[in-house]
């Protein structure tokens, strides 16, 4: 069991909070007061000579305080927060070598992350990697200046490995041939895929979308299964019609699904047309489609107006079991597609060994297209050994729900690694998210988490983080985590790096005061509320140390 003080009591009873040990809620809107950032202090100067030992890190150094609607809490609040946890270690230094740790020793002592949900599995060491030799994500991933991953992992701007295409090699059922394109015969998708459809994969073959691809019609927030499931083949590669100026996405509606299993050697690769020829896409290539989106039919926090709850959010809310039936709300970036419902163990499909590269589009500010979009997907949603490469905004974005992530990777995101809110509620093991160094919009954390602004809609946001690695580079941002919103969540097993001048956490509250104030209050069961964040067994290496 995980030994912790009077604010590190969550893990023993994230099942009693969870129904059933699944999962619920969130992802990445925000508040709506402009926040006030206090700037941390700068890193001091190391000695010149000999083996620089850097000084104890301060709490201005180490966290960020924000205001918002008047609230604040101080960086000497968050910094004994942290320093409250067990097998802490603030001072971290010259730890990393990339994402990964210099030796095979753990970086701080690791804890126990099974005490935190039957989700999680045993592992004895923080990070999402174990030391050098660690191979658990080569060979599905791709490599880029953001992070690489070693072994025979090849290049994210690399031509994916359609194959040589043989002649007379056809398009199959369901699809049209829309000819060769760099020397690969373009079987295209319907943009309504209204019946199943099966992309096996064929030597020298890769499936085109264009605009809007859809796969099923929406069935609502009770409707019945489809039976529509787009199913992809291990080492199929898809890319976006980069001929036309339509915005290419993938959206997975309300009881639909997609089942797209890769394996280790042959993941499925989901790619604009760019990525097809030799230089066709740089390193710092993003933007050129739109995403894949799943919609599913698990609670949301936030509802849209006239479907709303019974909470305190009055006809905007849900409640702490999330069981409106009418409550549903519209998924960023797609006019018209709505997401949420009351099965908590709703379906949404499967993704595995699957890459998500070059993606991100701002239809208007504030409403953009990510890598992957998950809206009220449920915990029945299976998602693991994914990469989100180059997304021009969020690597992935969780709008409530309770899917659960395992072996996910976020490389060279523009905006956030990992984005949460709108009451999600689920655990992440595995996880890492490596910034890219420049260009990044502001405040583009490695994680956000919030719940839109509402510091008390239910389901409240709720979730748990173990065996992760974040590598904050983006300069925009002034840490790596931020935390607000009354988001109720537990940090275990970490690795937190940053550069110079940007601190580690950023817990913000936006309601309250003294002993009241939201993201850091005591539990209240009323409020659906267990405490303080916690952190244990994670090591931070900030202010670019």
């Amino acid at each position: 069991m995980l030994s912790f003080s009077r604010h590190h009591f969550l893990a023993g009873t994230a099942c009693l909070l969870l129904a059933g040990c699944g999962a619920d809620d969130v992802a990445s809107p925000g508040a709506g007061n402009i926040d006030v950032i206090v700037t941390p202090a700068p890193t001091p100067t190391p000695p010149t000579t000999g083996t620089p030992t850097p000084s104890p890190i301060t709490a201005a150094q180490f966290a960020v305080a924000t205001t918002q609607s008047g609230v604040t809490i101080t960086a000497d609040e968050q910094f004994a927060l942290v320093n409250a946890g067990t097998n802490n270690n603030v001072n971290g230094a010259a730890g990393l070598n990339g994402i990964y740790p210099v030796n095979n020793t753990p970086l701080t002592t690791p804890s126990n992350p099974t005490t935190l949900g039957n989700f999680f599995v045993p592992a004895s060491f923080v990070g999402a990697v174990s030391g050098p030799d660690d191979t658990s994500f080569q060979g599905w991933t791709c490599n880029s200046s953001s992070a690489n991953f070693g072994g025979t992992t090849t290049a994210c701007t690399a031509v994916p490995n359609i194959g040589t295409l043989a002649a007379g090699a056809a398009c199959p059922t369901g699809t049209t041939d829309d000819g060769l394109v760099a020397g690969f015969r373009a079987c295209r998708l319907p943009e309504k895929i209204t019946s199943s459809l099966t992309l096996p994969k064929i030597a020298g073959v890769f499936y085109r979308f264009r605009g809007q691809t859809e796969v099923g019609v929406d069935v609502g927030s009770q409707g019945a299964d489809s039976g529509v499931t787009l199913t992809i083949a291990p080492g199929v590669v898809l890319a976006a019609d980069s001929s036309e100026a339509s915005n290419d996405l993938i959206l997975v509606n309300r009881g639909s699904r997609i089942n797209a299993v890769g394996t280790a050697a042959a993941p499925i690769i989901f790619t604009s047309q760019q990525n097809l020829t030799a230089n066709g896409v740089s390193d710092s290539t993003q933007g050129q489609w739109g995403g894949l989106i799943l919609l599913g039919r698990a609670p949301t926090a936030v509802c849209a107006a006239g479907t709303g709850g019974n909470n305190q959010g009055g006809t905007t809310g849900n409640d702490a079991g999330g069981t409106s039936t009418t409550c549903q709300a519209p998924i960023e970036g797609v006019p018209g597609r709505f997401y949420g419902g009351t099965n908590q163990a709703d379906n949404s499909g499967t993704l595995q060994y699957v890459q998500i590269r070059y993606t991100g589009i701002a239809i208007s500010e504030g409403n953009e297209l990510q890598g992957l979009t998950l809206g009220g997907t449920g915990s029945g949603t299976t998602i693991d050994h994914v990469q989100s490469h180059n997304s021009a905004d969020d690597g992935i974005e969780i709008f409530g729900g309770t899917t659960n992530l395992k072996y996910f990777v976020v490389t060279g995101a523009d905006d956030d690694g990992f984005d949460v809110d709108n009451g999600w509620r689920g655990f992440m093991q595995f996880i890492i998210a490596a910034q890219k160094a420049g260009g990044a919009t502001a405040d583009s954390f490695a994680t956000e988490i919030d719940s839109n602004g509402a510091e008390d809609l239910l389901p409240r946001t709720f979730g748990r983080y173990a065996n992760f690695t974040f590598i904050q580079t983006a300069p925009s941002a002034p840490a790596a985590i931020r935390l607000r919103g009354g988001a109720d969540f537990a940090f275990v097993n970490g690795v937190v790096k940053t550069g110079s001048g940007q601190g580690c956490i950023n817990l913000v509250a936006g309601a309250g005061s003294g002993d009241t104030r939201t993201t850091i209050r005591p539990a209240d069961a009323a409020l659906q509320d267990v405490g303080p964040p916690t952190f244990n067994s994670v090591y931070f290496q900030c202010q670019g140390r």
